[in-house]
């Protein structure tokens, strides 16, 4: 099956969109036939011939002169073959309201009336296909919109097609699909309060270290050693505390330092909020699922930390392939956001032999359904090692609208196991965030969180 895909545009360090992705052109043979009007118009001058001549009925063989003068007509203008068609597929830059914007340019061969399009799947929902029928002259610019519920890699559409000749008379061969698919981008949100590990061990940033040096805020009142520079001596606290002549104290400041961060996505699964789909797993629906919070948490956090001026790292657990070293700056975010953005639901064994390596000293956020035990196991592992982690929830809340009773128990046992899960987690204190709580902002909870370990590092 022909497929068109192109990519969401490339970012700069603050977001936002550069210029929209080129398009991409799909060519098509098209092959001709007889349409079934034509087809019974020569069946019908064929029997009555047949039958004047057997019946010696000149009427009947008179009756048939017209079809058979039609059927000649047609074939006389026929479409010449070996001709080709161009769809032309274009697409907006970012979604506006949850819909983007696609343009379709088709160009058709010479003798043709109609175009016959046909749209299905439209934004990877499903539904009963459209089709429409217009002419070569408003085939050559169409638009439409399409909804895009989901974030990461998506099939928008599939488009097939097929010409109509002169008066209908002669039809092509259905043309595709071609299946048009892009990468969507999650939406950001502004996070301003950002959780710093333990101890910082960077040598510049933003953050203040728990050792001396300059830049940051006021540490102590020391007394003058090697190194110290005559300006920062406090002439106020050395003629309050010097007993002996000599004795001076100066004003020490807090080195400053930057974090190191690792963002570990689960993308093993793809559940939504209605529980009857879980089994599919994947996000069918229209709401959002799983994984597309799950990006939306992971994009914010990347991009919040190297606003800051730390180093961001990226790892799936689902795969070793998509996996970006820590690193700070413009460019390192666009590869972290596209990372990211490219997670899609894998299939892969529930139990990785190997966990990623983490940097010491380090802050990890695990984001996860935590539905088994796999990504509960390597938060707890890591923070037997001393690392601070941040478990993120991003489960959708649940919808059993439409499930029978059978599922609800089973959804009702599932609830359960992950509660004691998420309780063990605590207790071996990992701290628990969960993103979309209605009842605080995600940026209000990571507030909490960085107030719980203030001083400690």
């Amino acid at each position: 099956m022909p497929r068109v895909s192109t990519d969401s545009p490339a970012t700069d360090a603050d977001g936002a969109g550069r210029a929209a992705p080129p398009s991409v052109t799909h060519n098509g043979d098209v092959r001709w036939s007889f349409s079934p009007a034509t087809t019974a118009t020569v069946a019908v001058a064929v029997v009555l011939a047949t039958a004047g001549l057997a019946l010696a009925r000149i009427d009947l063989a008179l009756l048939a002169l017209p079809f058979a003068v039609s059927a000649a007509w047609a074939w006389d203008r026929r479409p010449a073959s070996g001709e080709r068609s161009t769809l032309e597929v274009r697409l907006d830059a970012v979604p506006s309201r949850g819909r983007l914007g696609v343009g379709l340019t088709f160009a058709a061969p010479e003798a043709v009336d109609a175009v016959v399009l046909r749209l299905s799947d439209v934004g990877g929902l499903g539904g009963e296909p459209q089709e429409v029928v217009v002419t070569p002259e408003v085939a050559r610019r169409l638009s439409a919109s399409v909804p895009v519920p989901h974030s990461g890699p998506r099939e928008l559409m599939r488009v097939e097609y097929r010409l109509l000749g002169v008066d209908a008379a002669h039809t092509s061969q259905p043309v595709g699909p071609v299946a048009v698919s892009t990468v969507i981008r999650p939406r950001h949100a502004a996070i301003t309060s950002l959780p710093l590990p333990p101890r910082l061990r960077g040598l510049t940033g933003s953050h203040d270290s728990a050792r001396p040096g300059d830049g940051g805020d006021f540490r102590d009142v020391h007394p003058f050693a090697p190194g110290d520079r005559m300006r920062r001596v406090d002439w106020k606290a050395t003629a309050r505390r010097g007993r002996f002549d000599g004795d001076l104290y100066v004003r020490r400041t807090a080195a400053l330092a930057d974090a190191t961060v690792l963002i570990v996505l689960d993308s093993r699964d793809d559940v939504g909020e209605r529980v009857a789909e879980w089994s599919m797993s994947a996000g069918v629906g229209k709401r959002a699922g799983s994984l597309d919070i799950a990006r939306e948490a992971a994009s914010s956090i990347a991009a919040g930390y190297i606003r800051a001026g730390d180093r961001v790292g990226f790892q799936d657990l689902a795969t070793h392939r998509r996996m970006v070293t820590a690193g700070g700056g413009g460019r390192h975010l666009s590869r972290l956001l596209r990372a990211i953005e490219l997670t899609s639901p894998s299939d892969v064994p529930p139990h990785r032999q190997r966990a990623p390596i983490v940097t010491p000293g380090a802050l990890v956020y695990v984001l996860s359904t935590f539905l088994d035990d796999e990504a509960a196991r390597m938060a707890a592992m890591w923070r037997a090692n001393g690392h601070r982690v941040i478990a993120v929830d991003v489960l959708p809340v649940a919808d059993l609208t439409g499930t029978r009773s059978s599922v609800r128990i089973a959804h009702r046992i599932v609830m359960m196991e992950r509660v004691d899960r998420v309780r063990a987690l605590r207790a071996q204190g990992v701290d628990f965030l969960r993103w979309r709580d209605p009842s605080s902002h995600p940026d209000a909870a990571l507030l909490a969180l960085t107030r719980v370990h203030h001083g400690r590092r």
